[in-house]
């Protein structure tokens, strides 16, 4: 025969003037009714000399759940009133549960605004983050041009499949949205200068202006930022998830280098064929130009064709080249760094992937500028 569990029981004791004891007996199990945290509440307003909070639970019998709940009332109770908690007296399993239960972040009720901070305490804290990143930034440069360094010699320790899978990615899977989009610029730059070519009887120069821009910085351009959000943003998401799975700390308990397994493949893959998706761009521009030319201009495309071949020379393909190489790094890179950095939760996955895809954009913009200028410079 079954004997009914004894029921929960509170009380409190006064050992010193400052300090409340809580004595918990009884079975603390959902179902039996425990009592309240407004009792607590109402010996802490009984007596305003109380500063400290500790437990006796010497007469517990077992407990489940319904304690944890009830001793987390009370510590946040305690928070508000900012009263030391002494946890010493609970049993080992219930503090190891309320300690990882402080671990974890509280989520900020709707419209609850956190206190601002001053402003050049924000100023200070943002100076600091920013000087952090790019000390990551350079340690994370200087790592993978060690990978690739080994590389070269043949030491990095990687596997092939995953580079000809990841080529594959970033390569014939990608052909669809870059021939669509690069259609598409061709046909607005050939349609924006057509509207001013034709006032002077000179619409035959739109097969300069389309394949001029394409080779030499459009395709080169559209190619990295459709890489940007495409596969940049992939990379920082796998590895996002691979950091969140705990298998980069694996791989460095196994004593192999994340950067050579993981971050040199895809390096690699994406710096080989961004000049290949970039070739391929210029043509689907000038394919792009060719219609407007042929449809809304009368041009013959036999005439399009040579007068593009005539203006278009092998400087602007090298510069729309050395363009994609740069830009294929630079997306690689980005979001193998993201990755890396990301946290261990969900939402740090999609912050590391929305982060891949600016930081691309913003170093394609960035490396276009230097490259632009140091080519003025050179007369090329």
């Amino acid at each position: 025969m079954e004997t009914e569990p004894v029921r929960c029981g509170l009380s409190f004791s006064r050992p010193t003037a400052d300090t409340l004891l809580i004595r918990l007996t009884g079975s603390w199990r959902i179902g039996q009714e425990p009592p309240s945290a407004d009792d607590v509440r109402k010996e802490f307003d009984s007596d305003p000399r109380v500063k400290r909070l500790a437990f006796d639970t010497k007469g517990l019998a077992d407990w489940d759940s319904a304690l944890l709940t009830f001793l987390t009332k009370i510590r946040d109770l305690c928070s508000q009133r900012k009263m030391d908690l002494n946890s010493e007296g609970l049993p080992e399993g219930v503090k190891r549960l309320l300690a990882l239960a402080s671990a974890s972040p509280a989520l900020r009720a709707p419209g609850r605004e956190s206190q601002r901070e001053p402003f050049l305490s924000r100023v200070g804290e943002k100076a600091i983050a920013l000087g952090r990143s790019a000390g990551e930034m350079l340690t994370f440069i200087g790592e993978a041009f060690v990978a690739f360094i080994k590389f070269l010699g043949g030491r990095a320790r990687y596997r092939r499949s995953d580079l000809f899978l990841i080529i594959q990615e970033c390569g014939a899977e990608a052909l669809p949205i870059v021939s669509l989009i690069s259609v598409l610029v061709g046909l607005i730059l050939a349609f924006i200068g057509a509207v001013q070519l034709v006032m002077f009887g000179a619409q035959i120069y739109v097969a300069n202006l389309v394949g001029i821009a394409m080779v030499r910085v459009m395709g080169a351009i559209m190619t990295g930022i459709i890489m940007a959000g495409r596969t940049g943003a992939a990379f920082a998401a796998e590895l996002g998830t691979m950091q969140v799975n705990e298998e980069i700390d694996a791989l460095h308990t196994l004593g192999i280098s994340p950067m050579e397994f993981l971050v040199l493949p895809r390096m690699l893959a994406l710096a080989l064929m961004m000049p290949l998706l970039c070739l391929y761009a210029d043509l689907m521009g000038i394919l792009g130009g060719l219609i407007v030319g042929a449809a809304m201009l009368d041009l013959n495309p036999v005439v399009y064709f040579n007068q593009t071949r005539a203006a278009v020379s092998l400087n602007h393909f090298c510069i729309g080249l050395f363009h994609s190489v740069v830009f294929g790094v630079l997306v690689a890179l980005a979001g193998c760094l993201r990755g890396m950095q990301c946290g261990r939760s969900a939402s740090a996955v999609g912050e590391a992937a929305t982060s891949a895809v600016v930081t691309g954009i913003v170093s394609i913009v960035v490396a276009t500028a230097i490259i632009t200028f140091m080519c003025n410079v050179l007369g090329i």
